[in-house]
């Protein structure tokens, strides 16, 4: 269950931290300055399709055929997210979710259209483009016998933070996220999947990213880390600048967090707008008797509840 807007409440070890220093940018400040100029995510027609192995069929005589086929992930999708906006994009187990945040990323190149973060295209200037985001993704990658810390320090040490900063910053982070300070360094294989995704949020707040690529980063979370998630989410957006994408499953979720909406079947986007105005538009379109849901508006531009696909999926 999602955390609604008006129940968004840090927890008391949170308050007491909110007060600390903002982090500065390893940016300068005319790189900073010069990041109004652009919205912070251009994307433009973009595909991206693969070859997948269908296996081995017979045909006549006893021959063998492999069977290959185009999965097209996505297809023509534009979207544009103004600096400082949080975006959700709603969409089921295969739609193109993860797809569409590897191709931000730079982890893949698309075989049409542009990607511009910032300004900067993501095929010619990608070490540009790493400079400014961060991912955090479900299955997040980590050393797994090293501490929180350790993990930590490590990722600082990348980004060129210093590392008597990053310690300071790592105990603030964690702490805010609800981490107790013994855990800290205890090997992060001996933790929940709940806590190893808050370090993996922490990762991606000690960097500084200007965009944060967050793919389903509360999915199997439990409701308390999933609130402290979810309000580290709004206090990065808030008190830190960033502009965030946040794919998921969770209506409430992305009710509770988004500026807007997008809603993505088959790799391609079917529906864009606030909460609000999608939701009007359903409404109307079914005559329906009351205000229709987030869940009725996804039924709605799919055929099917994403719970189904997750159903189907299970069963495969």
């Amino acid at each position: 269950m999602a955390v609604l807007n008006e129940d968004l409440q840090p927890s008391t070890q949170i308050v007491e931290s909110m007060q600390t220093p903002r982090r500065s940018s390893t940016l300068s400040a005319s790189e900073l300055a010069d990041l109004d100029k652009h919205d912070a995510l251009v994307i433009e027609s973009v595909s991206k399709h693969f070859m997948k192995s269908g296996g081995r069929s017979w045909f006549g005589r006893g021959k063998q055929k492999s069977g290959r086929r185009i999965v097209r992930a996505v297809q023509d999708v534009s979207l544009t997210i103004r600096r400082r906006e949080i975006v959700g994009v709603l969409g089921s187990n295969g739609s193109g979710k993860s797809t569409l945040i590897r191709l931000i990323s730079t982890l893949l190149l698309p075989d049409e259209g542009t990607v511009r973060v910032f300004g900067h295209d993501v095929t010619r200037e990608e070490r540009a483009v790493q400079r400014l985001i961060n991912r955090v993704s479900v299955e997040a990658a980590f050393f797994r016998k090293l501490s929180p810390m350790e993990n930590l320090l490590y990722s600082a040490r990348l980004y060129g933070v210093p590392a008597a900063e990053a310690r300071a910053q790592i105990r603030q982070i964690l702490g805010r996220l609800g981490i107790k300070q013994d855990r800290i360094g205890q090997p992060l294989e001996s933790m929940s999947r709940g806590m190893q995704q808050k370090v993996a949020i922490a990762r991606a707040f000690l960097t500084a990213p200007i965009l944060l690529l967050l793919d389903e980063p509360t999915t199997g979370l439990d409701p308390r880390s999933k609130q402290d998630v979810q309000v580290f989410v709004r206090e990065l957006r808030e008190d830190h600048d960033a502009t965030i994408l946040l794919t998921t499953h969770d209506m409430d979720e992305a009710e509770a967090l988004c500026d807007r909406i997008a809603i993505i079947d088959g790799g391609r986007i079917v529906a864009q707008g606030t909460a609000d105005e999608l939701k009007a538009a359903v409404t109307a379109q079914l005559a329906l008797d009351h205000p229709a849901t987030l869940t009725e508006v996804f039924m709605a531009y799919t055929g099917r509840d994403w719970e189904q696909d997750e159903a189907e999926d299970d069963d495969e």
